[in-house]
């Protein structure tokens, strides 16, 4: 799958910030269990199944939304029972066409929101703020930047926090 694909309609934008992770994904956090990271272990099972990640940085950027929390509401891509690793159990995970931009006027950075299904995943769930991307190396990131995530509102929802005068 591209990642300008997905089930179509225009692009929507929301700002994030990028913060720091579990770690998992890229591998920094040193856990044994996950020599190289997450996605590297993954990989070979993904492209199996027909999802192309060469380009892609292999380690999630994560995003929060917050105060707004996020739904994915139809994934173009989905794999069932992913057993990615000898120990852990079989996994769900949905990847949904995204961009990145740094500032509205740059061109967008292609990329994949990656999400693992809460109910399948053992541990290092996310907060219900944040989005993990994979994408292509982007120069000069840092946590507390702000980026302007592009989505399909067919295939993501933002929602909005509560409103507190109702």
């Amino acid at each position: 799958m591209d990642s300008s694909e997905g089930t179509g309609g225009e692009w929507k934008q929301a700002v994030a910030t990028i913060v720091r992770g579990h770690g998992v994904a890229s591998g920094r956090n040193g856990d044994p269990r996950f020599p190289g990271g997450t996605i590297h272990m993954q990989l070979p099972h993904f492209e199996q199944r027909g999802l192309e990640l060469s380009g892609y940085h292999l380690a999630t950027i994560n995003l929060s939304l917050a105060p707004c929390r996020y739904a994915v509401r139809q994934a173009p891509l989905t794999f069932r029972k992913v057993k990615w690793h000898p120990t852990e159990p079989a996994e769900d995970f949905s990847f949904l066409p995204c961009r990145l931009r740094k500032a509205a006027s740059e061109a967008p950075v292609n990329g994949l929101i990656y999400y693992p299904h809460p109910e399948t995943k053992p541990e290092h769930i996310q907060a219900p703020e944040v989005v993990e991307v994979l994408a292509g190396w982007m120069d000069s990131l840092s946590y507390g930047n702000r980026l302007f995530l592009e989505y399909h509102p067919d295939e993501l929802e933002v929602i909005p926090p509560e409103s507190s005068d109702s």
